[in-house]
This record gives C-alpha cells, sequence and structure tokens, in this order.
C-alpha cells in the first residue's frame, strides 16, 4: 500500500475545521481503511468509527444506514451501485455532496453527485465523462484548495456589494431631508456630485475589494447553507444600517458643519451661490473620506484590518490615492468646478475631513474585535 501523500494530512484537518464531512468510500478492506482514515486524521479521533462493508450494507435499511452517516463511518468492499446509495442517503439527508473517483464503477456516483469530481491522471474517460470537474494533479489537496478559493471568492464578492450599496444611503438622504423639509434643507448633493461618487470614486477601491486573498480564517467557518442568498440580510444590514447609517450621519453633519462656518444655520440655509456650493462640496468630500474608512474596514469580515497583509493588495491603495487625487481636481480645476457645481475648500473643512476616516475605523475594530470574541466563546 502507497503511503498516503503529505499534504493529505493538512488537507482533512481542514475539511474538519470547515464543517467539511469527508466519507471513505472504497473497495479495499475495512481493516485497511480504517487504518488509513485514521492515520490522515480524516475521521474526529475523540468519536468511534464504524466500518460498513458491503456485505453489510445489502441488507441495512436506509433508517440505519443513515444513523451511520450521522456519525464516523468509513465503507469498505463497496460494490458501484452501494456507492451511489450512500451519495444518494446524502442527498437526502439534505447535504452538498462532492464525489471522487477514477473508475469505470465509480461512474454512477459521480454522475449523481452534486459535484462529480474525476481523476484527470489516473481516471478513466468513463468517469471523466460522468464527472462535473476533472482533477488534474489526482490531489485530494487541490480540492480543499479550491474550496478555500471559492469561499474567498464568495467573500469577496459580498463585500464588493457592501462597499458599492452602503454609499447609496449617505447619497439618498440628502433628498429625504429637502422633501421632509418642504426644501427648508437645500439638497446637500447635486446629480453630478452623486455621479461622481458611483461612476468615479467608488470604482476602483471596489475592484481591489475583488482581489483580496481569503480572510485568514475562513476555512474554520461551517459551510453556508444552500438556501443563502448572495444579497442577504447580513449584506444589507452591513450596507444599510451599519457602514451607510454611519456615512449618512457624519455626511449630513459636514454639511450643516459648513453652513455653520458660513455664517448660516436652520432654516436659514442657502439653496445657491458660492457658500451652497461649498457646503455642498464639503458634503462630497465627507462622503469620500467615509468611504476610504469603508473599503479599509470591509477588507476584513472578523479580521483586524492592521495586520501583516495591510499593504499587499495594492489596487485599494491605488483606489484611496484616486479618490482624493478626483476630489481635488473637481474642486479646485475651473472647468470641472463648474461642470460639478463644486468651490475650493478651506483649512477648517480639510481638518475635519481628514479626521473622518480613523474614529470609523477604530469603531469597526472594536466591534470585529467582539465579534472574535464571541466566536472563541462558542
Amino acid at each position: 500500500m502507497d503511503p498516503p501523500r503529505a499534504e493529505v494530512y493538512k488537507a482533512a484537518r481542514e475539511c474538519r475545521k470547515a464543517g467539511i464531512k469527508v466519507t471513505m468510500v472504497t473497495g479495499d478492506y475495512g481493516l485497511t481503511a480504517k487504518s488509513i482514515a485514521r492515520e490522515i486524521g480524516l475521521t474526529d479521533p475523540d468519536k468511534p468509527l464504524t466500518v460498513i462493508t458491503g456485505d453489510a450494507l445489502k441488507t441495512m435499511p436506509d433508517k440505519e444506514l443513515r444513523h451511520y452517516l450521522e456519525g464516523e463511518v468509513v465503507f469498505a468492499r463497496m460494490a458501484p451501485e452501494q456507492k451511489y446509495r450512500v451519495v444518494s442517503m446524502y442527498e437526502k439527508m439534505g447535504k452538498i455532496v462532492a464525489a471522487t473517483g477514477d473508475g469505470v464503477n465509480d461512474a454512477p456516483a459521480l454522475k449523481k453527485a452534486n459535484i462529480g469530481i474525476a481523476m484527470g491522471g489516473t481516471g478513466t474517460d468513463v468517469a471523466k465523462e460522468a464527472a462535473d470537474m476533472i482533477l488534474t494533479d489526482d490531489n485530494f489537496a487541490s480540492i480543499v484548495g479550491a474550496i478555500k478559493e471559492g469561499r474567498g471568492v464568495y467573500s469577496n464578492i459580498r463585500k464588493f456589494l457592501i462597499y458599492i450599496l452602503n454609499s447609496n444611503m449617505p447619497e439618498a438622504v440628502p433628498s429625504v431631508l429637502f422633501l421632509l423639509s418642504g426644501g427648508a434643507i437645500p439638497l446637500a448633493l447635486t446629480v453630478m456630485e452623486i455621479l461622481f461618487i458611483d461612476l468615479g470614486t467608488d470604482m476602483i477601491p471596489a475592484l481591489g475589494l475583488g482581489r483580496e486573498d481569503p480572510e485568514k480564517g475562513i476555512m474554520d467557518r461551517p459551510p453556508r447553507s444552500p438556501k443563502d442568498h448572495l444579497i442577504n440580510k447580513d449584506v444589507l444590514a452591513k450596507a444599510f444600517l451599519w457602514y451607510g447609517l454611519i456615512a449618512s450621519i457624519i455626511a449630513t453633519a459636514a454639511f450643516f458643519i459648513a453652513n455653520f462656518y458660513r455664517g448660516h444655520i436652520f432654516p436659514n440655509l442657502p439653496a445657491s451661490g458660492w457658500d451652497y456650493r461649498q457646503a455642498t462640496t464639503v458634503t462630497l468630500a465627507a462622503i469620500i473620506f467615509c468611504q476610504i474608512a469603508a473599503v479599509l474596514n470591509i477588507r476584513y469580515a472578523r479580521q483586524s484590518m492592521f495586520n501583516k497583509y495591510f499593504f499587499k493588495n495594492s489596487m485599494i491603495f491605488i483606489g484611496i490615492i484616486m479618490e482624493i487625487v478626483l476630489l481635488l481636481c473637481i474642486s479646485y480645476v475651473p472647468v470641472f468646478q463648474s461642470f460639478f457645481g463644486t468651490e475650493p475648500l478651506n483649512a477648517h473643512d480639510w481638518i475635519m475631513l481628514v479626521c473622518i476616516p480613523l474614529p470609523l475605523i477604530l469603531i469597526d475594530e472594536l466591534r470585529k474585535w467582539i465579534l472574535r470574541k464571541e466566536s472563541k466563546n462558542k
């Protein structure tokens, strides 16, 4: 018997940590299968391991098989139809099943599984035809690596969505306040300024989030439910009730503070002129600085941003620099000022604006610390 590959030990441990159950279904003898499963850490060493042979499975009712599948089990001396039965029972239990195999006898199980994975090197043509995926290096650890990458991609898509959705709230609040006040509170953002955020400053940081590596601990989380949607209540809550709400409060406060510095208080707020354009520019800049904090916070769902990989994703920081450069351009270049309805900002405005990201980062770091502590205590 060939010894297991060195990387299989780590892959088996990662599967258990990730809530992925690996069941060995083999044509080898029971003692051999049990020995290998224990050696590579495929099963929980603290739980009893049951070995079920093909002969025993022939007369075993579904209810009893289901009971064994809920625990630690290894199947030995199995016929093709019995492998098919094991896969079918897992699916009836509501599990998402990936089956691996290389022979003609494995084809029915590969076809039945949610994801059939055939060996590319040793696999037969029949197995490859029946499978959904071909593993070119015949390495079990590659499957675990693919799961990790898949979780990372899924997580990055959600980060992307949270980032692009959260700025919608501070963009919408000025219109709501304008309507509710009957026009007493002027629009704190012009249409062109809103488009500048959505089509200008948000783009590169959002794309940068899509390039993030899988977060540390992503394989320590249980699999997500098949019923869980990409845009779920957690994504919406983070986008609108956390990052979006905070940005709305800060941007609205910045608008009123900018007016106050220029001698205007509610309800006597200007709706046009130099002071009005400066106030809308301050509001626009406040949202951009909130977005700078947001993209840094959203990079990690639970892990602190202050880690050794902080500067690894260069696109994030290129995006932040571009946001500031674009803001300076529309604030100080005359042709852009007339197009976007902006005006130059004074020293008071800049002092207020550059102070925005730090408290937002610290607040979110506290939230993540609480999440990590709660997760550790479970």
